[in-house]
């Protein structure tokens, strides 16, 4: 069933999500018919169980529609939308329609502020976390400024939008493993689209008389981009290892490092070995290397994992840390 509903979605992102279209849309395009295409499809309700008209997957069962939103570059949040509606079902919130992102709110001078919301510019709801609490908002009725990534907004709320939004039961704690598994798994499909790139501009470029790929110091980088790429995908599948939504902590820890620490790696590798032309605006790569770096630091970097495995592993009560990967890998 998953790979099924992996390979339907593909088909669509195919056609539809081309590197020329994520241009048009971060550039202020229509976005609409993209999403209208993805919502009409069902994708979005992979997560909702059977009974509520959704798919009835699983998290590890969706791992593939996931990554493939950073194998394509998806300019719209239809991995948070999967997301935040498994969640809003589990919840008994009826998840209206349209594309939910998530977002952590302060406090701001009266105002419900969300200082960086991923994909904000491109979403209707925003599944809003603060303090403990969660609740539903529009962000038609917040104002909307540029932050970080061309897609991203920070928004501010009167104050009373917060009691007049939707109460949403669950756990904040557990909404930010799903947004870390979530880059993660993002993070897997860029890192391997960035990958085929490079390894087929290797194998084009000419230098000397031969493709770049056969001098032995280019296919070194490339065997170095491969290890990263593939262990990523393992590390994001291990992170996705839940029978119905919420991960374990240390599987997301271990999930959310081990992606975010490749995208540097592979982003800096890819771009050496393009030379110059893989920055400019012109080029497919910057698509990826560009998302690479901004879901790095999204749900937390690999720092801030690192110390959340830390923990979980002095929590434990194992001697060695090498117990406690074996624990966490153990295939069930």
């Amino acid at each position: 069933m998953d790979d099924l509903f992996s390979d339907a979605v593909a088909q669509l992102l195919r056609d539809l999500s081309t590197p020329d279209a994520v241009r048009a849309m971060e550039a202020g395009g229509d976005h609409r018919t993209l999403w209208q295409a993805i919502e009409q499809a069902g994708f979005a309700d992979a997560l909702v169980p059977e009974a509520q008209g959704g798919a009835g997957l699983a998290l590890h069962e969706v791992f593939g529609v996931l990554s493939l939103c950073g194998t394509h570059a998806l300019p719209v949040p239809l991995g948070e939308t999967v997301l935040a509606r498994g969640w809003l079902a589990r919840a008994g919130v009826a998840a209206p329609s349209g594309s939910t992102v998530f977002a952590e709110a302060e406090a701001g001078n009266g105002e419900l502020v969300c200082p960086l919301v991923r994909t904000g510019r491109v979403a209707d709801q925003v599944l809003v976390a603060r303090g403990g609490a969660v609740r539903l908002l529009p962000v038609a009725t917040a104002q909307a400024l540029p932050a970080g990534f061309v897609l991203d907004v920070a928004l501010r709320w009167p104050a009373q939008a917060w009691e007049a939004g939707t109460p949403v039961q669950g756990d904040a704690k557990a909404l930010h493993l799903l947004q870390a598994v979530l880059y993660a798994a993002q993070l897997a499909g860029a890192l391997r689209a960035a990958f085929d790139r490079t390894l087929a501009y290797a194998n084009e470029r000419q230098q000397f008389g031969r493709p770049i790929g056969k001098f032995q110091a280019i296919q070194h980088q490339l065997a170095v981009m491969a290890e990263h790429v593939f262990a990523a995908r393992t590390a994001a599948q291990l992170g996705c290892r839940a029978t119905d939504l919420v991960p374990e902590a240390l599987h997301v820890a271990i999930a959310k490092a081990r992606t975010s620490e490749a995208a540097l790696e592979v982003a800096g590798m890819a771009h050496a070995i393009h030379g110059a032309i893989g920055f400019t605006a012109e080029f497919d790569l910057q698509l990826y290397t560009r998302r690479l770096h901004a879901w790095r630091q999204a749900a937390g970097s690999e720092s801030y994992w690192h110390g959340v495995a830390g923990r979980r592993h002095l929590d434990s009560g194992e001697a060695l840390v090498l117990d406690t990967i074996r624990a966490a890998t153990e295939l069930a």
